[in-house]
């Protein structure tokens, strides 16, 4: 098991924690996702997967959720 926290702009509200969530939790290999929700701010998403994800498979994930972006220092 692997465990990343990815920094996350763009999430303001429960709706887009949720969103976030359910679209990580649709790559291969997630078996959990949570969120530490800063409205406006940088939000903490940590990922436990049974292998290491990319950081593009995580930002298209995020893409694919709504207007949520990775911020510079991410993996």
């Amino acid at each position: 098991m692997t465990v990343q926290t990815f920094q996350v702009t763009g999430m303001t509200c429960s709706h887009c924690e949720a969103a976030v969530a359910a679209e990580l939790r649709e790559l291969v290999g997630v078996d959990d996702v949570a969120v530490e929700l800063v409205p406006g701010g940088v939000s903490s998403v940590r990922v436990t997967s049974a292998e290491p994800l990319g950081r593009d498979q995580v930002a298209a994930a995020l893409d694919e959720a709504g207007d949520y972006r990775l911020t510079e220092g991410n993996g």
